[in-house]
């Protein structure tokens, strides 16, 4: 039971999050408020353009992501809306990437997503191959894994190194996934296979050093925390290099959505079962259980939205190599993501810092669409968002700490209960015909062992 002093201590954190929450979503609210006004000078276009036939979405994937780095390439989205009666829904969307990252990372991505190439059944494929030179490693069970930004940081004096909190992992990803209507109804049934070959290592300091000033070299770690994990031996000896693992998903999914891209109302609710058949014979099978709920409100017709998420995701049995754990799962067309923290889930927060057998997450977010044009016949619309993210382990991955001298323990290991990991943010996004987004969201940690903050250039809306 709490003591007065540690209630009152909890009430003051609780105010300062809604303080600063209100503060945010008050400024955003004001900007958002500006650029109506000045979107409201201009008449508005109500005669947008129906789309036909073959249309696309190309950039240069130049991008910026505080996990990882400036990113570099090219990415092209093909979308094929028919005779344009379904418009801004399409017929088939093709979508590829080739980038690269400063920071190591490499995707070389092909996704289809139609309901057409199968009547009556929708089809998503995908086929990509990951390369994370220095991917985040930060150990396991959220605040019980103790963060030192001090041995990144080179100013300090406990300096170790700007990678000491990473590995590197190269994975080949593949799955299809298909869903059909049940019914005339809503609800559709969810079925698939996917394969993960994981590969891991120690970070390669001699190669992220090609190329590298003298002034700019990467220090050795000595394998960094995840060498250290290896070197205590923390970690089952036979999943130190990774693994290969079938996935078999079946569920229900609700859809209601009024639009995919950015819906206006509706809901999204699915249940995933999924059982794992590792490849690796001292592996064993392994279930587990995802639970993702979505749901949209309009606030103002056509302009302003409010959009919430929230996922359970646990095991049901076995156990999951150390390696699967920091995966996020979703139905398709949604990806599969690494998290929770970055991008994609607790934007603001550290890539992968909240990793634990089971977790939950949620996302909460004010969406505005503050002006539409149709430039060179193709329809925009810009849109900004105000948001708080927020999730925790709920059970821990187990680790023996005795092995480690009681004196060094203390670096890698912290007395800290786990508790929600908070962030909040604000978006800004561009859209081309309903589909192509180009997504700017800014993160802010509450807790400093998250993290400080995050800046994200990409595409789409969360969720």
């Amino acid at each position: 039971m709490l003591q007065p002093c540690q209630l009152q201590k909890e009430i003051n954190i609780f105010t300062g999050y809604y303080l600063t929450y209100m503060r945010t979503l008050l400024t955003c609210l004001l900007l958002f408020c500006l650029l109506s006004i000045i979107s409201s000078q201009e008449p508005e276009n109500q005669n947008e353009n129906i789309k036909k036939g073959w249309s696309f979405g190309a950039v240069p994937a130049i991008a910026f992501d505080s996990d990882l780095g400036f990113k570099y390439g090219g990415v092209l989205n093909l979308y094929h809306y028919g005779d344009g009666s379904r418009y801004p829904k399409y017929d088939h969307s093709i979508f590829l990437e080739w980038s690269r990252t400063t920071k190591g990372s490499g995707i070389n991505e092909f996704t289809y997503d139609s309901d057409k190439l199968i009547p009556g059944i929708r089809v998503s494929l995908e086929a990509s191959y990951l390369t994370e030179q220095a991917l985040e490693f930060y150990g396991f069970n959220g605040y019980e894994a103790y963060y030192n930004p001090a041995l990144e940081d080179q100013e300090h004096d406990d300096y170790l190194s700007r990678v000491f909190y990473r590995q590197q992992r190269n994975l080949l990803r593949l799955r299809s996934y298909f869903q059909g209507k049940i019914a005339d109804s809503q609800l559709r049934w969810f079925a698939g296979y996917a394969f993960y070959g994981v590969q891991l290592d120690t970070v390669d300091i001699d190669r992220l050093n090609e190329g590298r000033d003298e002034d700019d070299l990467f220090q050795g770690t000595g394998g960094g925390l995840y060498g250290r994990y290896i070197d205590y031996d923390l970690l089952p000896q036979h999943q130190f290099d990774g693994g290969n693992v079938h996935l078999l998903k079946a569920g229900p999914v609700y859809d209601s959505r009024d639009n995919e891209a950015n819906p206006m109302k509706g809901i999204w609710t699915e249940a995933q079962l999924i059982a794992a058949i590792p490849q690796n014979a001292d592996t064993d099978p392994y279930g587990r259980f995802a639970i993702t709920h979505r749901q949209y409100f309009t606030l103002i017709p056509k302009s302003l939205s409010f959009a919430y998420r929230i996922s359970y995701q646990g095991e049901l049995w076995g156990a999951s190599p150390f390696y699967m754990l920091p995966f996020v799962f979703n139905s398709a067309p949604s990806k599969t993501r690494d998290g929770l923290g970055g991008a994609k889930t607790l934007r603001g927060i550290l890539r992968n810092r909240v990793v634990g057998r089971d977790f939950i997450y949620g996302n909460n977010e004010f969406r505005w669409k503050v002006f539409r044009t149709v430039l060179f016949n193709q329809n925009i619309y810009g849109a900004l968002a105000t948001f708080a993210d927020y999730g925790m382990v709920t059970k821990k991955y187990e680790i023996d700490k005795s092995q480690i001298p009681p004196p060094e323990r203390s670096e890698y290991f912290s007395d800290d209960t786990e508790n929600l990991h908070v962030s909040l943010g604000l978006g800004i996004y561009f859209a081309l015909n309903e589909n192509f987004v180009v997504a700017v969201n800014y993160g802010k940690a509450i807790n400093e062992n998250d993290g400080n903050d995050g800046l994200y250039i990409g595409l789409n809306f969360l969720y």
